[in-house]
């Protein structure tokens, strides 16, 4: 028995080993694409600076250009309308527009089966687990069906609630 107990060590040994060779191997590898990342973002920040730069630039160019047959306010004036008309311009292009929206409304709308409720009723959203609320009926069961002529189910006295209809 004492054989056992000495493999159970070098067993819980080598496990406690293996661990620590796998924690730094993924700290090792995290490490590596922390740094990857960090410099792509390095990268995006000085790209974005130095694209700040040169449009401030072209502004200066175009306000000096404009100056040259105008008056310097309204050279000035001129600049920063245009430099608005292309900031709202940009704004627009990165908001969704309504024929995206509607698209992509649809989209999650054919996932979901249609409602009858005789016209077309706006998609239900999903729950927590991705699945759709079901809608609730407009009218009370036994309503609904004495509307469209159905005869109401029995209860659970096992009577009908409404007398059977004989035509004569």
């Amino acid at each position: 028995m004492e054989g056992l107990d000495h493999l159970e060590h070098l067993d819980k040994h080598l496990v406690d080993e293996l661990a620590q060779v796998a924690r730094e191997t993924v700290r090792d590898e995290l490490r590596e694409q922390t740094r990857k990342q960090w410099r792509r973002a390095t990268l995006y920040a000085a790209s974005g600076a130095v694209a700040l730069y040169a449009g401030a630039a072209l502004a200066l160019a175009v306000g000096l250009a404009l100056a040259i047959a105008l008056p310097d306010w309204a050279a000035a004036l001129i600049t920063a309308a245009i430099l608005g008309a292309v900031a709202y311009l940009l704004r627009g292009a990165a908001r969704p527009t309504a024929s995206r929206s509607a698209a992509h409304e649809a989209g999650f709308a054919a996932g979901q089966e249609e409602r009858v409720t005789g016209d077309r009723s706006p998609a239900t959203p999903p729950t927590a687990l991705g699945k759709p609320i079901p809608p609730k009926p407009p009218l009370a069961p036994g309503e609904a069906g004495a509307a469209a002529g159905v005869p109401a189910a029995p209860t659970a006295d096992g009577i009908d609630a409404e007398p059977p209809h004989h035509r004569a």
